[in-house]
């Protein structure tokens, strides 16, 4: 497990293969409790290629000098992502 912010990552390998490409993140909250937002692909094995993008915000603790992952939230299409953003956008306005 990593032991600061900036080295959490959603990259995951199996059999030499990168089935978990991050492509983007962005730290929101640091502290003992931090979260983090990811930009990520997944490998589609049967095509042999990357899938869409999908986003996945993440909440992690430190114990005992180590970020531990707690809880997640996947957004799994540039649609919810929107919708997700346009009904914070209309909140944060009221």
């Amino acid at each position: 497990m990593a032991e600061n912010v900036e080295q959490l990552t959603v990259a995951y390998e199996d059999g030499g293969i990168e089935t978990v490409k991050e492509l983007d993140k962005k730290v929101l909250t640091k502290g003992a409790w931090a979260t983090v937002m990811f930009r990520y692909q997944e490998w589609n094995r049967a095509k042999e290629e990357y899938g869409p993008d999908k986003y996945s915000i993440r909440r992690y603790q430190k114990q005992n000098g180590e970020y531990r992952q707690k809880s997640k939230f996947n957004i799994s299409s540039k649609e919810q992502a929107r919708s997700i953003i346009e009904t914070l956008e209309k909140w944060i306005e009221e």
